[in-house]
């Protein structure tokens, strides 16, 4: 093999000689085909201060390391295959057969899942092949940073659980005398490790030596008083009074052939169950969900106990803490004990029924200090083990992680009438008599809570940094966990220095992974299982402008009908991938847990450009489609871009649109997504519907005074139309920025925007665009009391709109003519401009306009005429008639700030 990790760190022909070298190889091997960011590499090779060229340093790091897997390359294979530059950073890709990790792995699984299956002779075979390929501690031979430290704790661990499943397999093969020698030296060289001890105390009684097995025992009592101030644990008390008494069960018998006559695999003992895993960790929050099923249980209130209890959730909501605090809090109404099965196997396989039954058996029957409890493989054979285990008896089981109702319905129909709590990610809804619980992310305040318990003082002295934590972990408690113990190891940095290091989404789920707590690799179980069509759901879903999105965003994203659609989120739901966000309205919109959508992020990368790109288009066309239709009916015979139509969106995308009666409140529940849309398509160089989308938009943003949006999607659109060398769109996007300006009253600014809209109108020859933009002219002129040259830019542009039938542009005109003869004095050609505005106005169906040229008319007919303020646009005041000066158009009608005066209301 080229690389070792398991043991020195190498690397064949030649390892590099400096350390540094050496600790970079290692940090990419333990993660080879991940990508590394150069600032975890850096931190692993340098720690919290590094130099300031690490930088180039790494990068010559790297060079040198590139060259020395070019020595040793196969034929063929070009050296930029292993080692790659991917954003952020870097990754190693190495192939299975030359490296030990990979193959020791592969025995390890392949030995425990022959042991699981009672096929104890291969098991300790493949075992025996897993530990050859150590040459010594993990990781040996290079500097430790803190994840190269984790990760050889973690390894040398695994090392040690593969060695006792080994010698458990010899145990059961009768191998007592071969083992004697290497058990006694094991125990030395682990003087306070219990299940070595327990090993050698059986070997040591089937070879006739119970008073060695005994002392065996004193000694290793006496070492863990002296040393850690705690007794032996039950198992070992119960192994010592067992040899004491002679127990039969004690001794070995060979395991039965395969098809033949078959032992139980557990048989009744007189205690109860002792099957929950140890630990005394605090359950945070969770306190009307433990209640309520608690109250199942135990059946309070004059109900009868409820026998089986599926609780769901997404990966790290915490379903297995809670179902093991639960079921310890009713431990007092289950007198046969508890036993908890995990319905997953190595890589988080789910077991199949069998295996489960099988892996539930195993539970039952005790420790593997006692008989050869071989399990049958027969369907029938292992329900008739199971029922024979359990007779007499009633214990509360526990089946941590199922995969699915099929999986688990065998058990469930063997166990009889034993009370059951289920958990699993999806909601098992097909089964029959259970009561169902989905457990959500922590409470903010729980969240903070479990990062104070688990962080200690590291996170007592910064509260705030302590909240932006939890809210970058989405309250999740795995999250919250990995981010406690990340700070627990790194003693020398803050909480706001944790933060600061989630705040980059690129590296967020990296960073959150600390020894054998790795949140990607957790919600990954979810991802690889869902079908394929699902899968690239969940990628492309990530690009969708705002937290929550309609049915219609997903038909365009995915280009599939409405239908399909639905069928293809509601599967993520029921996956845990997605969730539902029900909408005051009766609809439901779809939305991502804060760190799914991360992840969503990370994967669209394993997406073409050119189906990312198509994907943006449509969605972006959608947008583009429903917001004409809104904007129609906010602001009728509005003028459109001078480009062609974006295309129509998908079929079904326009099922959950709009009402038509609802413009504004379409606008403002995807003002925030239209937003994003033009970011989109800017991004992805989509240049026309980045000018189009904006505006789409701007007669809401007019309307709602939505100044800082309206400036964001055109100074976006701006550069779009100057990138794409269209002068006609330039000049729109300008016109619509001087209407932002004369809105804000900055006066100088909208003229130079209305001017230079105006030449490139010219240039393009659309003079009903050069119109409009004299109108913007006048409007900004009337408002400096420059009478004369304002009447002059009107009485323009009107005579263009009239030539060119602009309905539009003919209102906008009229007004402003009368506002300029009601200014000069002449109420009686201002009256008669209102009327011809407001006829007008009612051709072109602007409701509007044509009610604000009626009930300005009406003013000037009354008795104040020459009121303190005067209405000179529909929702823009002047608010002192001698003083020329507006209060920006919108203020009005929405009461919101603006960059002026607030409008008075007559």
């Amino acid at each position: 093999m080229r690389f070792r990790i398991l043991g020195p760190v190498s690397l064949s022909p030649r390892t590099p000689s400096a350390a540094k070298p050496r600790a970079l190889l290692a940090t990419l091997l333990v993660r080879a085909g991940e990508v590394i960011s150069s600032d975890s590499l850096i931190d692993e090779l340098w720690g919290t201060e590094p130099p300031r060229t690490a930088t180039t340093t790494l990068q010559v790091y790297i060079s040198q390391l590139r060259k020395l897997l070019a020595e040793g390359r196969p034929p063929g294979l070009e050296t930029e295959e292993l080692l790659l530059t991917r954003s952020p950073g870097y990754l190693l890709r190495v192939p299975e057969e030359d490296f030990d990790l990979a193959r020791f792995e592969t025995l390890r699984v392949a030995g425990r899942t022959s042991y699981e299956q009672g096929d104890f002779a291969a098991a300790s075979r493949l075992l025996h092949d897993a530990l050859a390929v150590w040459t010594g501690p993990a990781l040996s031979g290079v500097p430790h940073g803190v994840r190269l430290e984790s990760t050889a704790i973690r390894l040398d661990e695994l090392r040690m659980e593969s060695l006792d499943q080994r010698i458990r397999a010899d145990l059961r093969l009768g191998h007592h005398r071969k083992l004697a020698g290497e058990l006694m030296a094991l125990a030395t060289e682990h003087p306070l490790r219990e299940a070595l001890h327990g090993h050698l105390m059986v070997v040591l009684y089937r070879t006739d030596r119970q008073s060695d097995a005994l002392r065996v025992y004193a000694r290793l009592r006496r070492s863990l008083v002296e040393e850690l101030g705690v007794e032996p644990g039950r198992s070992l008390k119960r192994l010592q009074e067992r040899i004491l008494r002679s127990d039969p069960s004690l001794d070995w018998r060979p395991p039965e052939p395969a098809g033949g006559s078959v032992a139980p695999a557990a048989s009744p003992t007189t205690g109860p169950l002792r099957g929950l895993p140890g630990g005394t960790e605090r359950l945070i929050g969770r306190h009307e969900e433990t209640a309520s099923a608690e109250r199942m249980l135990r059946g309070e209130a004059g109900r009868p106990p409820v026998r089986l209890v599926a609780v769901a959730g997404r990966a790290g909501v915490g379903k297995t803490a809670f179902a093991v605090q639960l079921a310890r809090q009713v431990a007092d109404a289950f007198p046969d004990g508890q036993v908890l099965v995990r319905l997953r196997g190595p890589l988080g396989r789910p077991l199949t029924a069998d295996e489960a039954t099988t892996a539930l058996l195993r539970g039952l029957g005790g420790g593997d200090h006692g008989a050869a409890d071989q399990v049958p493989a027969d369907r029938g054979q292992l329900t008739a083990a199971l029922q024979r285990a359990l007779r007499g008896r009633r214990p509360l089981l526990v089946l941590d992680d199922a995969g699915s109702e099929e999986q688990i319905r065998p058990l469930l129909a063997a166990v009889g009438d034993c009370s059951v709590i289920v958990t699993g990610r999806r909601m098992l809804s097909a089964l029959d008599g259970a009561r169902h619980l989905v457990l959500q992310p922590l409470r903010p305040d729980e969240a903070m809570e479990m990062l104070h318990v688990a962080g200690g003082e590291l996170m007592a002295a910064d509260p705030v940094a302590v909240a932006e934590i939890a809210g970058l972990c989405g309250h999740l408690p795995l999250a919250l966990r990995v981010a406690a113990a990340s700070l627990v190891a790194r003693p020398h940095t803050t909480a706001e220095g944790l933060a600061a290091r989630l705040r980059d989404e690129r590296t967020r789920l990296e960073r959150l992974r600390e020894g054998d707590l790795d949140l990607r690799a957790c919600l990954m179980t979810a991802y690889q299982e869902a079908r394929p069509e699902q899968q690239r759901a969940f990628r492309l879903l990530g690009l969708a402008p705002v937290p929550d999105f309609a049915l219609w965003t997903v038909a365009a994203l995915l280009d599939v009908e409405a239908p399909v659609a639905e069928e293809l989120v509601e599967g993520l739901v029921r996956a845990q991938l997605l969730e539902t966000r029900p909408q005051p309205d009766g609809q439901v919109r779809y939305g991502f847990h804060e760190l799914l959508r991360v992840l969503s992020g990370e994967l669209r990368q394993q997406e073409r450009t050119d189906s990312l790109r198509a994907a943006t288009a449509r969605l972006c066309a959608a947008y583009l489609s429903l917001a004409r239709r809104a904007d129609a009916l906010l602001t009728p015979g509005r003028s459109r871009q001078p480009e062609e139509p974006a295309p129509a969106p998908p079929s079904g995308a326009g099922d959950r649109a709009p009402a038509p009666c609802a413009p504004l409140a379409w606008f403002r529940q995807e003002a925030a997504g239209l937003v994003q849309s033009v970011r989109l398509a800017h991004a992805a160089g989509l240049w026309s519907l980045v000018w189009e989308l904006a505006g789409s938009t701007a007669g809401y943003f007019q309307t709602c005074a939505v100044w800082d949006q309206w400036e964001t999607s055109h100074r976006l659109a701006l550069d779009a139309a100057r990138r794409a060398g269209s002068p006609a769109a330039e000049a729109a996007v300008l016109h619509s920025l001087g209407d932002l300006a004369w809105q804000r009253r900055e006066a100088d600014r909208a003229l130079g925007r209305y001017g230079e809209a105006r030449r490139l109108f010219g240039l393009a020859g659309d003079r009903l665009g050069a119109a409009r933009c004299r109108i913007g002219e006048a409007d900004v002129l009337l408002g400096r009391g420059r009478l004369t040259t304002a009447a002059r830019r009107y009485g323009r542009a009107l005579a263009l709109c009239s030539a060119g039938h602009d309905l539009r542009g003919v209102v906008a005109a009229l007004g402003g003519l009368a506002m300029v003869n009601l200014h000069q004095g002449l109420p009686l050609g201002a009256l008669r401009l209102l009327d011809e505005c407001g006829r007008a106005a009612e051709r072109l169906g602007d409701r509007r306009w044509a009610t604000y040229a009626r009930r300005t008319a009406e003013r000037i007919a009354g008795p104040d005429g020459r009121a303190a303020a005067v209405e000179v646009r529909p929702g823009m005041w002047l608010l002192d008639p001698g003083r020329p000066s507006f209060a920006p158009a919108g203020a009005g009608r929405t009461g919101g700030r603006t960059g002026g005066r607030l409008a008075q209301r007559l």
